[in-house]
């Protein structure tokens, strides 16, 4: 007789508006209203956070302060307190401790789990997430919202299925039919670009990919090809990996028309400056090489590098080494995307610890 399959146990635990959450909590005041946290309209403000109270109103992360005030005219504004939030999730990660030690952090207020051999022999995934979410609420009064599956790819779509403090899990039996029923924007990978290339090819769902064979994804998408055609068949084999560190973190942004003067490009690298700093104080990294990336309406793709003898500590180096590459180079044609990144990464013993990441809104009261 056969033995039975068996499974992996994921869970993608996902705080809820984590910054803005933490605000709440600590300052009643703010309790049931719209509040975004992040920079003032009257500058060159980004939220990092909203509310969910804001979001009904469309207000969304990485958005203008300006445009959130449009949105929501009652919103309200509050400086970030990252020491706090970094505290914060120090405490949510001695949470799942108690259960694993497999633990794979994505940033401050996101992380895999891979309880197969949990420490206190639950063996429910579902249990264990119930118990890690009901820890969260009673200590730190905060949700988070969880998603349960086989794998790292279904638990990270389950758990924003039903947000905020949900859960939501997804069997061995549902997971291809689920994987049939998901528009292609739900898969890793698939941004705008590539979905309005997919919907110019009939691919609207999952089943839509499912029909294709594999050397035509890879031909349309190059590489990524090889994942969609595996992770709709459910496949999905990548291992929650404790420690996990990145090789780069950057910033992308593809224009829906083509841009052929340097003004415009400037003023996009400098939005794209703001947002890449947000992203390096979440991930609490910090690197000392830029890298900008431009492509041309032809598709002709070209990088340019430079390395700095101390770290990217301030938006205002990561704009003022960007805007320096980008002038260094004559455009050829028009441009379709402009991206920068930032890599070689220093030990965390080298990091600023103190008003690094505060700066990314310290200029834009």
């Amino acid at each position: 007789m056969d033995s039975p399959q068996t499974y992996r146990k994921i869970i993608h635990l996902d705080m809820d508006a984590f910054y803005a959450s933490v605000e709440q909590r600590d300052f009643p005041e703010y309790r049931g209203k719209a509040i975004a946290v992040g920079g003032s309209p009257d500058g060159r403000g980004v939220v990092a956070t909203a509310s969910y109270e804001a979001r009904k109103f469309g207000v969304k992360s990485a958005m203008s302060s300006r445009k959130a005030l449009q949105l929501c005219p009652e919103i309200i504004f509050t400086r970030p307190r990252f020491e706090v939030y970094k505290q914060v999730s120090y405490q949510i990660r001695e949470i799942f401790q108690r259960y694993t030690d497999l633990i794979e952090p994505l940033s401050l207020d996101e992380a895999f789990l891979d309880v197969t051999m949990d420490k206190q022999g639950i063996g429910s995934a579902i249990d264990i997430a119930k118990a890690i979410k009901s820890a969260i609420k009673e200590e730190l009064n905060l949700t988070v919202s969880a998603g349960v599956s086989v794998n790292k790819f279904v638990a990270k779509i389950a758990s924003d299925m039903d947000k905020p403090n949900g859960l939501t899990f997804i069997g061995p039996s549902k997971i291809l039919k689920f994987m049939e029923s998901l528009p292609v924007e739900k898969f890793f990978g698939v941004g705008k670009v590539t979905a309005k290339k997919m919907h110019e090819l009939g691919l609207f769902t999952g089943m839509d990919l499912k029909k294709q064979r594999e050397d035509d994804l890879v031909r349309w998408f190059g590489k990524t090809g090889h994942f969609f055609y595996r992770i709709v068949r459910g496949i999905d084999d990548r291992p929650v990996t404790p420690n996990r560190s990145s090789k780069s973190v950057g910033i992308e942004d593809t224009f829906e028309a083509d841009i052929e003067t340097f003004e415009e490009l400037n003023a996009i690298l400098q939005r794209l400056s703001i947002q890449l700093w947000g992203r390096i104080g979440k991930k609490e990294i910090s690197g000392r090489t830029l890298t900008l990336k431009l492509k041309y309406a032809d598709f002709v793709q070209l990088t340019r590098s430079l390395t700095l003898d101390t770290s990217f500590d301030s938006e205002e180096k990561i704009y003022a080494t960007a805007h320096s590459l980008l002038s260094k180079i004559t455009l050829a044609n028009k441009v379709r995307l402009l991206g920068i990144s930032i890599s070689n990464f220093v030990d965390e013993s080298d990091f600023p610890k103190e008003g690094v990441q505060l700066a990314l809104f310290e200029n834009y009261r």
